[in-house]
């Protein structure tokens, strides 16, 4: 399993990367699979170098905040659109599966600007989330599993074939966006990366209402606590400084700790 860092940008993309987007490709023996976890503000113009978006097996967003899913509009019109493969061209829609929480389809629709009553059908498959139980995208198997944050909102387990020790099977957990929380903890036992927000600062922002984001330290003592093997930091907005972020992540883990960035290939 490869994931590639598209957008790592925490709220609203910034000046070197779009916003959340995380693209994971795999050879199943027979053909390449290519799933995006999340796609924010910005993510389908970079996801573009690493993969032809009709190429994409299933979007799985964590939640419906705009820098987790806003470009599923840009999305839409390039599965509707494109002169050679849209559905409007081969008069066929593509019926991507898009996997997110219980408001997916209506909030998709509503984005792209559609009447009431009109649906994103066509070029999407959109299926609601149901937590604990997974779906299977070729080698790929996504469990979607609560977390807190003040819309409804999932992290995201994903178990898949290793790029790196063949015949192995690995597991990479996204955390999506969370406090601090024992569903956390618990859908990212055992990963072999876990890829953890980290948009909040020790002490800078300890007077912000809980339930919105964790801390470097917060995500330190989640990985420790879910005995994860390596832990990669994402989502710091603009202003937070990443060796800021991998220190408070170090004074609680002992583990190796980096942040992501925009473009960055990790090979599972």
């Amino acid at each position: 399993m490869r994931l590639v860092t598209v957008g790592v940008s925490g709220s609203f993309p910034g000046p070197a990367s779009p916003a959340s987007a995380y693209l994971l490709q795999a050879h199943d023996g027979e053909r390449d699979w290519n799933v995006v976890l999340d796609l924010g503000n910005g993510a389908l113009g970079a996801l573009q170098r690493h993969v032809d978006p009709l190429d994409l097996d299933a979007v799985a967003l964590s939640h419906l905040h705009p820098d987790h899913c806003a470009d599923l509009s840009g999305l839409y019109v390039y599965l509707r659109y494109h002169p050679e493969r849209g559905g409007t061209r081969t008069g066929v829609g593509r019926r991507l599966p898009v996997l997110g929480p219980s408001t997916t389809a209506d909030r998709a629709a509503a984005m792209y600007g559609l009447a009431a009553g009109e649906s994103m059908d066509g070029e999407y498959d959109v299926r609601a989330w149901q937590p604990g139980t997974p779906v299977q995208v070729g080698p790929f198997e996504l469990e979607p599993f609560a977390v807190y944050h003040p819309v409804e909102a999932y992290g995201i387990r994903v178990t898949g074939p290793s790029s790196v020790r063949p015949g192995e099977r690995v597991t990479l957990v996204y955390s999506g966006d969370t406090d601090a929380c024992d569903g956390l903890v618990e859908g990212a036992r055992g990963a072999d990366l876990f890829l953890c927000e980290a948009a909040f600062q020790e002490g800078r922002d300890d007077g912000v209402e809980r339930g919105i984001h964790l801390t470097g330290r917060r995500a330190g003592e989640a990985a420790a606590a879910a005995g994860v093997r390596s832990l990669l930091l994402t989502h710091l907005p603009v202003w937070n400084a990443p060796d800021v972020a991998i220190a408070e992540a170090l004074s609680a883990y002992d583990g190796p700790v980096a942040v992501a960035t925009a473009g960055g290939v990790h090979e599972l």
